[in-house]
């Protein structure tokens, strides 16, 4: 990971803009073909039976559903329905707020699903409906595009491809709670970084870059 960074280390610092962005149709129908076959197999051989492990376990560690369903904006800026294990106690009425470090609202099964990411592990499911890729910029929360599409440059640029369940940016140590702007810049930057660079072998990358993450801990996962 760390070569591969240190070879685009100028590019990553330079100002980075949306370039027009051709996709040829070999790497369109080769990263559908990836998400589709990937998914296929993690819903067959791990959610059928984390969905309803996880789910009484979660359902025992605090009441309420079992996922945790979110309108996100997606490719073209259409709204989707974001899937998630639920890791917190569960008030339909509360205003949204980011998860913050000892968050008294995440749950102690929360707290674990949080810290290895398995809580985004229902999203393969949006993955195989075509709303999202394994690959590409995180979909955020409907309140973070009202305060951030008019006060950053190039923030709509991200719905120019599908979002991803992984990205650069969260392998980078941009993932979860976006305290300040520059923060959000940083990540936004890294998002037009990948989109102006999409390859089927960067997106391997990506994938093995999370794992390595998810297995040696990331301490942004909270």
């Amino acid at each position: 990971m760390l070569s591969y960074i240190i070879k685009y280390r100028e590019e990553f610092n330079r100002k980075e803009s949306l370039k027009d962005v051709k996709l040829s149709n070999e790497l369109i129908w080769s990263k559908r073909l990836f998400d589709v076959i990937v998914s296929s197999v993690i819903t067959v051989f791990l959610l059928t039976w984390m969905i309803p492990l996880f789910g009484l376990i979660i359902k025992l560690d605090s009441p309420g559903p079992i996922l945790y369903v979110q309108p996100r904006t997606g490719h073209r800026r259409r709204r989707f329905n974001c899937l998630k294990f639920r890791t917190m106690k569960h008030n339909p009425n509360a205003e949204f707020k980011q998860a913050t470090k000892n968050d008294v609202r995440v749950t102690d099964f929360g707290s674990f699903l949080r810290r290895t990411n398995l809580d985004e592990m229902p999203q393969f499911l949006n993955v195989l409906y075509g709303e999202m890729s394994i690959v590409g910029p995180r979909p955020h929360a409907i309140q973070h595009d009202q305060e951030f599409w008019q006060t950053i440059p190039d923030f709509e640029q991200r719905y120019k491809v599908k979002p991803g369940i992984t990205g650069v940016a969260q392998v980078r140590g941009l993932r979860g709670e976006t305290s300040e702007l520059l923060y959000m810049k940083h990540r936004v930057k890294l998002d037009i970084w990948y989109i102006n660079r999409q390859s089927f072998k960067l997106d391997l990358n990506v994938c093995r870059w999370t794992l390595e993450k998810m297995l040696k801990g990331d301490n942004k996962a909270w």
